[in-house]
């Protein structure tokens, strides 16, 4: 149930949902950016948090999407890969809390903010920062586990596989039930955030303006042009 059909529902509702909110919430389709009520620390807490995210998600896309074959394959050992893995995962989760950490608390500490703060935001932050907190677990769990047995949890054995084989339509069941208690426990809380993901702000993830990048130019007329003196003699106003 957990690693065979679950997958399988949570792709349903966030397919489904995305659908759903896109043609019937696209006024709510937005982040509600409360930028107009506190910008100071927003500043410093978005971009820190955005950065932090971004290596997260390109780890997890390295880590599960490319096969141990691969990385062998253009000469990257398996000390090499788990040493990058375990030191650029934990400086990228700790940013990423660092940043969620002065998001909440800007938002619990501004009044307007915390006004404007839902119902599903709250459930939605908790779950995010599980995740995040789950997945520095589980990289502080390999790390461990490596100095005091020599032998890495590796998680391209049991998790990455299965996640492949998701989107083959042949669930690896065996192979996720191998993986270790922490990997299985973020593996679920990730599952949560992504059945989450269509009905929260979070959705803005999904209105990148790639369509800016083939918009037509914008032409403007040179100063150069312009002719240096008026062509009609300057009135003077009521006199």
């Amino acid at each position: 149930m957990l690693w065979g059909a679950l997958p399988y529902v949570v792709l349903a509702v966030l397919i489904g949902g995305t659908i759903w909110r896109y043609r019937y919430d696209r006024f709510g389709w937005t982040t509600r950016s409360s930028q107009l009520y506190e910008s100071r620390i927003l500043r410093i807490a978005s971009p820190v948090f955005h950065f932090g995210l971004l290596v997260v998600i390109i780890g997890h896309v390295v880590g599960l999407l490319i096969p141990e074959t691969w990385t062998d394959a253009v000469g990257i050992t398996n000390d090499m890969y788990h040493v990058t893995a375990l030191s650029l995962g934990a400086i990228a989760g700790v940013t990423t809390l660092g940043g969620i950490t002065l998001l909440i608390w800007r938002r619990r500490t501004t009044g307007p903010v915390f006004s404007a703060t839902t119902a599903n935001d709250k459930v939605m932050y908790l779950v995010l920062v599980a995740a995040i907190v789950a997945g520095l677990a589980t990289t502080l769990f390999s790390a461990v586990a490596g100095l005091t047995s020599g032998e890495e949890v590796d998680y391209r054995e049991t998790v990455s596989p299965w996640f492949r084989s998701i989107f083959l339509l042949q669930p690896d069941v065996p192979a996720m039930s191998a993986a270790t208690t922490p990997f299985q426990l973020h593996a679920l809380i990730g599952l949560a955030l992504f059945a989450l993901f269509p009905f929260t702000r979070l959705v803005h993830a999904f209105s990148a303006p790639i369509w800016y990048l083939f918009r037509p130019y914008v032409v403007y007329r040179s100063r150069e042009n312009q002719p240096t003196q008026p062509t009609r003699p300057i009135r003077r106003g009521w006199t």
